[in-house]
């Protein structure tokens, strides 16, 4: 190889990698078809200011029963599916801090596993959402919904028990902030998955799981409603 040749190798080689970098790199922004959607139904009907916002991804989004299962407790969700920890950030200021919400529940996290996100990053863009919050909600209590430990996420339990004991951690240091379990109710007593609780994907829930985590996440927002100065919810 002649010398101008290795002299255009030697050139290129930092911009392939500045591009390689690009490309991996967490880019938000995916997501704005949905957000549109959702700013656009809240000038036709919009939620309730001060109220308990559920977002994150389609563990969520897929909650049909979500409202029956909470009232009267004033509950909304603007969850969309497929999103990442870094994508709810960065959307906050659009579908979050508006609301004024003053309880948030979060469940997001396993499509960074899924994609290859460590426990660190997990945990660390959960710490950046609660600051987003902090500074414009001060007041805003969060609660963080564990990961679920999906059979389809076998291979990457050792990580999402390890973001969820990062979360874990954080937010017992901080009495606005909570975390409340739900993997518990998704394996039977031999510890093995409840897979009646799973569709054939093995990710994604049925109704019946949904019912599981009313029985755990209802309690503990009512308590915290009350505690914010709502109303006990009178079923």
């Amino acid at each position: 190889m002649d010398r101008r040749k290795i002299a255009t190798l030697i050139f290129l080689a930092p911009v392939a990698s500045a591009l390689l970098g690009q490309e991996g790199a967490p880019r938000p922004g995916g997501f704005d078809y949905e957000i549109e959607r959702f700013i656009a139904e809240d000038k036709v009907s919009p939620p309730p200011q001060g109220a308990i916002l559920f977002i994150g991804s389609s563990i969520f989004r897929e909650w049909a029963d979500l409202k029956a299962q909470m009232a009267p407790l004033p509950v909304f969700n603007r969850a969309f599916g497929g999103s990442r920890t870094f994508e709810v950030l960065h959307y906050a200021d659009r579908i979050v801090i508006p609301y004024k919400p003053r309880i948030i529940v979060y469940y997001c996290g396993s499509n960074d596993v899924g994609s290859g996100a460590s426990a660190a990053e997990v945990a660390a863009n959960f710490k950046a959402f609660v600051d987003k919050v902090a500074a414009r909600l001060p007041d805003t209590r969060i609660f963080f919904v564990s990961i679920n430990k999906a059979p389809e996420k076998q291979y990457a339990w050792k990580v999402v028990d390890e973001a969820n004991a990062r979360v874990r951690a954080y937010t017992a240091k901080n009495k606005r902030l909570g975390f409340i379990d739900v993997n518990p109710v998704l394996f039977d007593a031999a510890g093995k998955p409840r897979f009646e609780l799973y569709r054939e994907d093995e990710l994604h829930f049925r109704r019946a799981a949904y019912v599981e985590f009313t029985r755990i996440i209802r309690p503990v927002i009512e308590r915290a409603w009350v505690e914010a100065g709502g109303e006990r919810a009178k079923r």
